[in-house]
């Protein structure tokens, strides 16, 4: 048998039992209901009709990319003109609407067309199945993996007529960053940021809504603030924010909460958004925070503070 290591086990069970206290502190202290506000989270939480939040959700996920400033105005200009039944417009959207809705659209790697695409694909996918859950179910059923499913999904609703759409539009320019299929080795941290959305709660943060995926299947929605903070943790020994990486950090979490093992994931990530945990650490902050006792570089910094301020004190 092969030697296991911590590379693909996650946490030991007394790392984690060190761990957990000081997470679980650190979640009771956040106000995740003030920080909703700075989070795409905002545009599924508008809406009551369960595929209205879907639609809303992917949407929203897919282009939460680069400044939250920018990418806000973008997602709710969009589901503005919309109307108050995303998962309506949707449904009955064609090449034409599409093209009235999205014309002259750009966001970063972006057009219109790319958006269509996610657009008609969703649409066809209600119509057809009813939901969205039900693709990835049957993506999740057909394939095995999370891996698998997530790859089923893009691909089914990305299989939309583009001749048509180019024509009306314009020719797609950042598709496969919209919707990577082949969905390939990188982490994929929007489409896992909204099957958190969809399967996790209702919390007050996430909204779970779909009731046939378990929140201990969930992966971690891999970030630059997600991959620092685990590594800072010790989630995680791997530098890169790949597939692996996510496994990895979610194997860690599992110790901690195997039923629910990214619930963690909000709190973290936007304790690096908001700037408190920055790439450079501030002695200020690591000194007051919760995670400070297991987190290496935080202790690092603190003490590196103090033999400072011991030593300035020596010479006056």
């Amino acid at each position: 048998m092969a030697r296991q290591t911590k590379e693909n086990t996650g946490l030991s069970p007394l790392e984690a039992e060190r761990l957990r206290p000081c997470l679980d502190a650190f979640l009771a202290s956040t106000d995740s209901q003030a920080r909703i506000a700075f989070d795409p989270l905002e545009f599924p939480h508008r809406y009551e009709n369960p595929r209205d939040i879907e639609v809303s959700a992917l949407l929203a996920a897919a282009l939460a990319y680069g400044r939250a400033d920018l990418f806000r105005p973008k997602v709710d200009a969009l589901l503005k003109r919309m109307g108050p039944s995303p998962a309506a417009f949707v449904r009955e959207l064609d090449v034409a609407g599409a093209r009235e809705l999205l014309d002259g659209f750009v966001y970063r790697f972006n057009v219109g067309t790319d958006v269509a695409v996610l657009l008609l694909g969703m649409g066809r996918t209600l119509r057809e199945l009813g939901s969205l859950e039900a693709l990835f179910v049957r993506g999740l059923e057909a394939r095995g993996s999370w891996h698998g499913a997530l790859d089923a999904f893009t691909s089914a609703l990305r299989d939309v007529p583009m001749e048509p759409l180019r024509k009306a539009l314009g020719p797609e320019r950042g598709l496969h960053h919209l919707l990577p299929s082949p969905l390939g080795a990188g982490a994929a941290k929007r489409l896992n940021l909204f099957l958190r959305w969809m399967v996790r709660g209702p919390d007050g943060v996430d909204l779970g809504i779909w009731k046939r995926v378990r929140p201990s299947a969930l992966l971690i929605p891999l970030d630059t603030h997600i991959g620092r903070i685990s590594k800072h943790l010790g989630l995680t020994r791997r530098n890169d924010l790949s597939w692996r990486t996510a496994e990895e950090v979610t194997a860690s979490l599992r110790a901690l909460d195997a039923e629910d093992p990214v619930r963690f994931d909000f709190a973290l990530c936007h304790y690096g958004m908001s700037g408190v945990c920055p790439t450079k650490p501030v002695p200020e902050n690591c000194a007051r925070c919760k995670l400070l006792p297991a987190c290496a570089v935080g202790r690092k910094t603190v003490k590196a503070r103090g033999g400072t301020e011991g030593r300035a004190r020596a010479t006056r």
